[in-house]
């Protein structure tokens, strides 16, 4: 039965109200549909960080507040490397390259694609299958095609929260610029990677919404993160979520986007806390482990664990470098 159908009402009254194990039941089932067993781990690496000139009010990495976040500017060739190769080491297969900053620069770019380009020499051939991505803010297809050729396999921009309710919490740029940014993405052949921050004021309607707007957009990768207040930004009294609306989040964006892989990343700990094991349940089929950008997460094995006691396996990225 569909949503539509079953909720006379409207859709985000249905998740919002119904019961959480209805939700989490067809969830699972579209999850196991769609990847079997499979949960794929990512990490990230803080290339290049702080003094952001935007205004977004949950960030700790924008100039205009006053954090504990640490500032400095793009890693050197051998900080790159280590950190990479250390992270495809260990078992983490998709590694992730993030800058802040509204665009990064056709120099620091130049400097990305050559070291990218040396990654492959650094690598024992028993390590398998490894995966680069990026996070550099609003490119170009020309820089996006250079990322392409220099062996990136997937872009990373988030669209935050809906078009409706994106002026709310930023205004140093439009929210179209950033699906522009995605659709570019798509035209260079890159894997799309682009999510929300939920948790942050918006209403039931727009979550659906930025949902919908990611199913038509076919993003491939759906980080779902859920707003961790940081002290000295605008949002550092908001109250975090409870568990059971973040499930309900994650419940929501599988059924709405059944295809992608919807991966649970910043916010994971702080607002589902012990009920982590259910994200598996409410349709997710993937999470970032390690630290995120500028607060701590959790140990890879840690992860490998919380995935073996529910019955799953970690999955390698598919995509080579």
């Amino acid at each position: 039965m569909s949503l539509v159908n079953y909720c006379p009402l409207s859709i985000a009254n249905y998740f919002q109200n119904a019961p959480l194990d209805e939700l989490t039941r067809e969830a699972a089932q579209k999850r196991k549909t769609a990847f079997a067993d499979g949960v794929e781990l990512d990490a990230i690496i803080n290339i290049k960080s702080g003094h952001c000139p935007m205004d977004c009010r949950f960030c700790a990495q924008s100039g205009r507040y006053q954090t504990a976040a640490p500032v400095f500017p793009l890693l050197n060739k051998s900080e790159l490397l280590e950190k990479t190769t250390s992270a495809w080491d260990a078992g983490i297969h998709r590694v992730g390259w993030v800058a802040s900053g509204c665009s990064l620069d056709d120099e620091n770019i130049d400097v990305l694609c050559e070291v990218a380009g040396e990654l492959p020499l650094t690598l024992p051939q028993a390590a398998g299958a490894n995966s680069l991505c990026a996070s550099l803010g609003q490119l170009g297809k020309n820089s996006l095609q250079k990322l392409k050729d220099a062996g990136f396999t997937r872009f990373h921009h988030n669209l935050e929260t809906s078009e409706r309710f994106y002026p709310e919490i930023c205004t140093t740029q439009r929210w179209r610029d950033r699906y522009e940014t995605v659709r570019r993405v798509k035209e260079c052949g890159l894997e799309t990677c682009s999510g929300v921050l939920f948790g942050m004021g918006e209403t039931w309607e727009d979550r659906i919404s930025i949902a919908e707007t990611l199913r038509d957009l076919e993003v491939d990768s759906i980080p779902v993160n859920f707003l961790n207040p940081i002290v000295g930004t605008p949002l550092e009294h908001h109250r975090r979520l409870p568990a059971e609306e973040g499930l309900r989040i994650i419940a929501m964006v599988r059924l709405i986007c059944e295809k992608a892989t919807v991966r649970v990343c910043g916010g994971r700990q702080t607002t589902l806390q012990d009920r982590q094991p259910e994200m598996f349940g409410a349709g997710a089929n993937a999470m970032m482990t390690g630290d995120f950008l500028t607060t701590a997460g959790s140990a890879y094995q840690d992860d490998l664990t919380l995935i073996s006691n529910a019955g799953l396996k970690p999955q390698r990225a598919e995509l080579t470098l």
